[in-house]
Parts: C-alpha cells; sequence; structure tokens
C-alpha cells in the first residue's frame, strides 16, 4: 500500500453522500449543487465491500464524510458493516453536528470510534450567517453528545476567515482548558466556484497561533489527539484539550500525505484538489477485483497538490469530496 513516491497509504475517507442541510460559505454554492442521480451513488453494501477488498492491502483506517453524512439515513448501519471488516482498526466521522445529539448513542453503538465536528462560530446569529441556514446548531450541546456517548477523541474543525470568525479564535481555544476537545484551526482553502473568500481571507496558522498565546503560554503536545492527519497540537499547560492547527495554503504537508477518498458516486480520488480518479463502482457492480485498480490509483498518484497555483482539479466545492 505504497504509492509511487514511497507514501504509505492506509487511510481512506468515504463520502456517502454530496448533500449538506449547510450551505458553508466556503464550501458549497448558496443554491447547491447538481445532486448525484440515485443510482450513481454506493449502496451501503457497496461500500463495506470495496472496504473488504482493500483490507488486506492494508488500509487501515477509515473517515465517514459528506457533504454531510449524518443526513444519510441508517449511518450506523454502515458503520456496524465497515467495524466487521478484519484489519480495519478505526472509523472516524466528519460532521457538522447538527444531528450528533440525536444520533451519537446509535453511532457509538455501532462502533463509531472518533468524530470531527466542523463548527466556525460560538455565536448563534454568525453560525446561520456562515452556514447559510438556521438550524439550531449548538456546538458545545453536539460535543458533549459525543462525550457522553464514549465517542472520542472529539475534534472540532475551525475554518478561519479574516473578517468573518477570526475574532473568535480565542474563544475556540479556550474551550480546551476545561473539556478534553481538541480544537483545531484550519487555514482557509479558496476552491472552485466559491472565490468570494480568497487570500485575503486566509489567517496564516503562526497569526492564529499567536492571537492563542493571548490567552497564556502552549507548549507543542503528542498525545492521543494525534490521530491519522496532518495537524499539529499545542496544549495550555493543564488543560483537558488541546489546540491544532492545519495549514494546507502556508506549509503544505503532501509529502506526508496517507490517504485518498472514495467519493459518493464511487470515485477513487488520489488528491482532494488534483484530477486523477479511477472509478471502482462500476467494476464493482460488474463483478470485477478491485485491487489491480486500486494498485493503479495509488501508481498514479501525484507528488503534490496545486491548490496553491489555484488547479483544483474540477472540483466545484469541497462538498463533493467530503474536504
Amino acid at each position: 500500500m505504497q504509492d509511487q513516491f514511497g507514501r504509505r497509504i492506509e487511510y481512506l475517507r468515504i463520502s456517502v453522500t454530496d448533500r449538506c442541510n449547510f450551505r458553508c460559505q466556503y464550501c458549497m454554492p448558496l443554491e447547491g449543487l447538481p445532486w448525484l442521480p440515485k443510482q450513481e451513488i454506493l449502496r451501503y453494501e457497496e461500500i463495506t465491500e470495496i472496504v473488504r477488498q482493500l483490507a488486506p492491502l492494508g488500509l487501515r483506517r477509515l473517515r465517514i464524510t459528506g457533504g454531510e453524512p449524518t443526513i444519510r439515513p441508517q449511518l450506523a448501519t454502515l458503520i456496524s458493516q465497515l467495524r466487521a471488516i478484519p484489519g480495519i482498526e478505526d472509523i472516524a466521522l466528519s460532521t457538522n453536528g447538527v444531528k450528533l445529539p440525536e444520533l451519537a448513542p446509535a453511532l457509538a453503538a455501532a462502533g463509531l470510534d472518533r468524530v470531527n465536528i466542523s463548527a466556525d462560530s460560538l455565536r448563534p446569529e454568525r453560525v446561520v450567517q456562515i452556514a447559510r441556514r438556521n438550524l439550531d446548531f449548538d456546538l458545545v450541546r453536539a460535543a458533549r453528545a459525543a462525550q457522553d456517548a464514549g465517542i472520542g477523541p472529539i475534534k472540532i474543525n475551525v475554518v478561519v476567515m479574516r473578517g468573518i470568525n477570526d475574532d473568535e479564535i480565542a474563544d475556540f481555544a479556550a474551550l480546551t482548558r476545561e473539556n478534553p476537545w481538541h480544537v483545531r484551526f484550519i487555514e482557509l482553502m479558496p476552491v472552485g466556484e466559491l472565490r468570494e473568500l480568497t487570500w485575503e481571507h486566509v489567517v496564516p496558522t503562526d497569526e492564529v497561533l499567536s492571537r492563542v498565546r493571548v490567552l497564556g503560554d502552549i507548549v507543542p503536545d503528542d498525545g492521543p489527539a494525534r490521530g491519522n492527519g496532518p495537524a499539529v497540537y499545542y496544549r495550555f499547560p493543564g488543560a483537558a484539550g488541546t489546540v491544532g492547527v492545519i495549514t494546507p495554503m502556508t506549509h503544505t504537508y503532501c509529502e506526508r500525505c496517507n490517504r485518498v477518498r472514495l467519493t459518493a458516486d464511487g470515485r477513487l480520488r488520489t488528491c482532494l484538489f488534483g484530477d486523477h480518479e479511477v472509478l471502482l463502482r462500476d467494476a464493482l457492480r460488474n463483478g470485477e477485483p478491485l485491487a489491480p485498480l486500486f494498485v493503479q490509483a495509488l501508481a498514479e498518484k501525484p507528488k503534490e497538490h496545486e491548490l496553491l497555483q489555484m488547479r483544483v482539479g474540477g472540483l466545484r466545492a469541497l462538498s463533493q469530496v467530503g474536504g
């Protein structure tokens, strides 16, 4: 399970839907997108079979994404099917958290290990402004529901946008002092048709950390929050949680890439911002083995993304591939 550059690939992000109940400014156009036809979307049994065929090659870690994965019915059924596959060690979920208070117990019982909650404001009126939907989202309630269900670690992803939510950096960081949560600040990635958010809205990580340090000293941390991704973590001394940073714009981490993505319609995408895809769905439905296609995909995985050159491989929005 190595690509042509010797990177070990053991992590698959699985998009189960291209739809979402939010319309976040950096992720999806306000009017939405042309949705995938139902017959093109992989059934849960098909997703499970893809993972079952890839696990013997070294696939170990999974993340369920969307769109917003919790709007697809009976998500716990998929998680329980994936949990039963030999070799799969870790199953995570990326969600906007709206349905976590309702779904967390069932997801935990099905075998979900960890969760990432996307939350770009702690202020109700600003959540509505950024998400462009009013669904009464409460981050603290969502995170505590996951915590009470035994899901962990709990990571909170904040896309920092200058002039929109960057004045809340310290407020988010303060959550980690009393709660065993891991707040990660992500540099904005202007993508596809979402160009009203530009380089002018990007807040570099060094600036983010300087605003966090207004609350007090932070020290590097390499504890349990360290997972499958590229985040670098810090901790206030004695704090229950950590502060992380993810830097796709100012400090790329392509040389450490360990992942590929499965889109909702069954395409194996080897780089989030590349244009290289291998269609697995038709081979699967025709009863053909998937291992040769997977080996081919890894042999063609690009060395690095071209996001900084604003080439994003035909992506119209991040919601199409689950980020």
